[in-house]
């Protein structure tokens, strides 16, 4: 598909790991890969604002289709401007299609070939989304990337329901290409097919001749085991279009990102950054710290000194420990500005050992110093 408003060049090939650094060019700016995408549900990233969003060097943001369709309604997002202007964000966004969200409502949804009728988790009223109501509204908020309306696999699955599923996708993906009309908007496909290689490929394929602008690899990070998810990378990315962005959807822990970046990913998001960090837990450099545990009451250190976020240039662990007992919201939210910016300056530095050929290297002593037994 050929878009003026969107290309993709591949800039550099690791030399030591075969990773690769790319600039996918938007009407809102450039975005180096490979990235990892801050995610801001509900027109907002949790805890943060738009400013912070860009001090901590965020690149790209994600919201969410069907959760911006329930409230506040595309319209009034439409009427605003645009989702740009309506959360004052003036870098690329991407939308995602709300098929994940409709799949996690798994007893309170029906699958057609039509679409999915579902109830809303607001106040149960009865709604409706197809490929074509998808389009309509990723169109109406204006996002610069919009996400094919896809069929997720829950796992395990037999292989009949994974076919099934895949095989909806992929007439979805048609539908979605004819009906998405937004020339300042690039649609990406979703590759699905559970976890099984044949399905898999035969998915890739269908999708490269379709010739979206990019390819989100759904379906991953549903509850499977790491190497699995590692291994059915490995099995499609030689079927991966190699002048296109690929978009691993949902994965976002550091040794995910480092893994999949080793195997052709160029793009990721994830909510589990500003989960955990709501909750107490932060990543650092050394594995994952659990800052409202009482070790860290008279811990004067930064979360980690390795970082140079807001909350490690200003504030001790002991003070933030402190903020989360006394219940004082600001402790969640110094917590996810580090969280954010731990994985975008990691980004940063992937990047970097990518352009100087020792990803490799950078892998090896990530994993030297960092405890995977208290990882997510």
């Amino acid at each position: 598909m050929s878009n003026p408003n969107f290309s993709y060049e591949v800039t550099h090939v690791c030399k030591q790991s075969g990773a690769r650094l790319g600039v996918l060019h938007t009407p809102h700016g450039d975005i180096q890969t490979p990235i990892y995408m801050p995610v801001g549900t509900s027109a907002c990233v949790k805890a943060m604002t738009s400013r912070e969003m860009e001090e901590i060097g965020t690149q790209i943001l994600l919201s969410n289709t069907y959760h911006l369709h329930l409230r506040p309604g595309e319209e009034l997002i439409r009427e605003a401007g645009g989702l740009h202007q309506f959360m004052d964000w003036h870098k690329p966004i991407l939308t995602d299609s709300g098929g994940f969200q409709v799949f996690s409502l798994a007893g309170i949804r029906k699958i057609k070939e039509e679409g999915v009728t579902f109830q809303s988790h607001l106040d149960g009223s009865r709604k409706f989304i197809s490929p074509e109501v998808s389009m309509d509204i990723q169109q109406a908020l204006g996002s610069d990337i919009a996400m094919a309306f896809d069929v997720c696999s829950p796992y395990p699955c037999d292989y009949k329901t994974a076919k099934e599923s895949m095989e909806r996708t992929h007439r979805w993906a048609a539908r979605c290409k004819e009906h998405h009309s937004r020339e300042d908007q690039a649609l990406f496909g979703i590759v699905q097919g559970a976890f099984y290689e044949d399905l898999r490929i035969e998915s890739a394929k269908t999708l490269a001749d379709m010739d979206f602008i990019g390819y989100g690899i759904g379906g991953l990070s549903v509850g499977e085991p790491k190497p699995v998810m590692y291994e059915m990378l490995d099995k499609i990315r030689p079927f991966m279009p190699e002048n296109k962005p690929r978009y691993l959807m949902g994965v976002g822990s550091p040794d995910c990102l480092i893994e999949g970046v080793l195997r052709g990913v160029d793009m990721f998001d994830c909510v589990l950054a500003t989960r955990i960090a709501r909750n107490g837990s932060v990543f650092t450099s050394k594995g994952r710290v659990v800052i409202k545990n009482g070790k860290y009451s008279h811990d004067f250190g930064p979360l980690d000194e390795a970082c140079d976020c807001y909350a490690c240039t200003h504030f001790s662990r002991a003070y933030i420990r402190h903020l989360f007992n006394a219940k004082e919201i600001t402790g969640g939210r110094l917590a996810s500005i580090h969280n954010l910016r731990f994985l975008l300056h990691m980004m940063e530095e992937i990047r970097q050992a990518i352009a100087e050929d020792r990803l490799l290297d950078y892998r090896d002593e990530f994993y030297a110093r960092y405890d995977l037994t208290k990882n997510f």
